[in-house]
């Protein structure tokens, strides 16, 4: 399955992670139209 984030802010990396952890073999797709990311270690 794939699922495709539009935005790379706090909430669009928040729901990559979380769609990450709850299934693993899901294939993300974070789109930021920016070369920044929200990063938060």
């Amino acid at each position: 399955m794939k699922f495709v984030v539009i935005g790379g802010d706090a909430a669009g990396m928040s729901a990559a992670s979380r769609a990450k952890r709850n299934k693993p073999d899901l294939q993300v797709t974070v789109l930021e139209q920016t070369e920044d990311v929200s990063y938060s270690a």
